[in-house]
């Protein structure tokens, strides 16, 4: 492919390298369990069939998930670059694809801070004396309102 090889051993050096395998692995599991496989996931299932919502996403895992996390890994590997440079060494046309998995990644981390900025406004509203979820009497509820729960006097 003509890939070329650092040769200089001070700019094999100067990239960061992982201390053990178990390192890496732990590294890698934390990227791709995220909050959509904790928080979406049992959602899915539910509105999916239940159990047998797993027979199609297994089956997904098994010929594409892990198939291209290997790819990803291994080209990444041997070209010593990054999600962008890497395919454009192997052929420049391809750049386009390591911009595309970014810009996947950037939409993804978008929805997940939204997620996150949530959960800590309402970790925060729990610290409060009046729960602003305990009652109905906000403004945006109509005449339907229903009052499930009421703390009594």
């Amino acid at each position: 492919l003509g890939i070329d090889h650092p040769e200089n051993a001070e700019e094999v050096e100067g990239r960061g390298h992982w201390g053990t395998k178990a390192e890496f692995i732990l590294t890698v599991m934390g990227a791709i369990i995220g909050p959509g496989n904790v928080w979406r996931f049992p959602y899915l299932c539910y509105r999916n069939g239940g159990g047998v919502f797993f027979i199609p996403y297994i089956l997904f895992i098994f010929t594409c998930g892990i198939p291209l996390f290997f790819l990803e890994t291994a080209l990444g590997q041997y070209t010593s670059q990054g999600g962008i440079t890497c395919w454009r060494r192997i052929c420049p046309l391809f750049q386009g694809m390591g911009y595309a998995s970014h810009l996947i990644i950037a939409f993804s981390a978008t929805s997940y801070i939204i997620i996150l900025a949530w959960a800590f406004f309402y970790l925060f509203q729990s610290f409060s004396g009046d729960l602003p979820w305990a009652t109905c009497g906000h403004y945006w509820n109509t005449g339907t309102t229903v009052l499930v729960y009421s703390k009594k006097q």
